[in-house]
């Protein structure tokens, strides 16, 4: 699972990152204004998802191909009429979230961005529906505490107890297709925290299909290990990291804490949306554009992924 979310999520022309947002050139800039006519006139709510830098971030995802990237915001734009990620809310998927299988970290890194916590082994749901949604729900959180001019978050995977039994085809799929479609361009760098010597081959057949600056998001961190743990001091107060971590903060994962902190992020999103008219199906006219490929964009459901192995692409196909 772990592994086709770096092969299929991470991009290979990342953003810059650091509080201080590059101008577009004059050449990004007319092609975000092409992504603009195509889109055509746009409801409110959708608006807001459609910023110069959400333009841009779709732009780099299709390597600067503007109707190939047109094609995949409107995607984006109907999933979240669809979908709705940004009215899931806590008590919805409290439940997925007890054992703290993923969940914005109280810590940051030294650019002030949001850390998920991923601990795979501890997955306490068996629907694929469920587990998906709260994945939305975290991304969604973690975008909300973006600090100002940041674009990206920071992913922490921990191993600890991690075995064959946690890996699932049909949530991996589903998760990547998620991930690579409606969140491109969110992810700065990713710390696998002891992976398992089983882990080793998966990666060894991925890292060939990856682009170098995609492979350096990738950190590999053994707490037995003093070169791996200096990329933790590197990017992280250790003071404020958690001692699963190798930090000083012996606090752990607590549910009733997690859970007031996640209630108040609610409010302050829900109020924001308060006056924002809803945006429906019918008032989008933006609902097909040729990108010059075959179009296959459909979403599988849950039921119809097969539970063949995943089968890497060629450096071409990573968004």
């Amino acid at each position: 699972m772990i592994v086709v979310w770096f092969k299929e999520v991470m991009n290979p022309n990342p953003v810059t990152n650091g509080f201080v947002k590059p101008v577009p050139t004059e050449e990004e800039q007319a092609k975000i204004e092409e992504v603009r006519k195509l889109l055509g006139p746009l409801p409110e709510k959708l608006s807001s998802f459609c910023s110069d830098d959400a333009v841009l971030r779709y732009l780099r995802a299709r390597n600067w191909h503007v109707k190939k990237a047109t094609k995949m915001l409107k995607e984006t734009l109907k999933w979240r009429v669809q979908y709705k990620p940004e009215e899931i809310c806590w008590e919805e998927i409290a439940g997925e979230a007890e054992t703290g299988k993923i969940y914005r970290s109280s810590c940051v890194d030294k650019l002030g961005r949001p850390v998920l916590i991923m601990r795979p082994s501890v997955e306490n749901s068996k629907s694929v529906k469920g587990q998906i949604r709260y994945l939305v729900y975290c991304m969604e959180n973690a975008v909300q505490n973006l600090p100002p001019g940041e674009e990206q978050m920071v992913w922490m995977i921990d191993f600890h107890a991690y075995s064959l039994a946690n890996i699932s085809l049909r949530t991996t799929k589903e998760t990547a297709h998620v991930l690579q479609e409606h969140y491109p361009e969110r992810l700065a760098f990713a710390v696998l925290y002891n992976p398992p010597k089983f882990f080793e081959p998966f990666w060894k057949v991925a890292r060939p299909f990856l682009e170098p600056k995609t492979r350096n998001k990738v950190k590999f961190v053994y707490s037995d290990d003093p070169n791996t743990k200096q990329i933790m001091e590197e990017n992280f107060d250790m003071e404020k990291m958690e001692s699963a971590f190798g930090g000083n903060d012996d606090s752990g994962f607590n549910i009733n804490k997690h859970s007031e902190r996640m209630k108040e992020d609610d409010k302050k999103r829900l109020a924001a949306m308060e006056d924002i008219p809803s945006a429906s199906l019918d008032s989008l006219s933006i609902l097909s554009v040729s990108d010059g490929t075959a179009s296959n964009s459909a979403h599988p459901s849950s039921q119809d992924v097969s539970e063949d192995e995943h089968q890497p692409q060629g450096k071409g196909s990573i968004p």
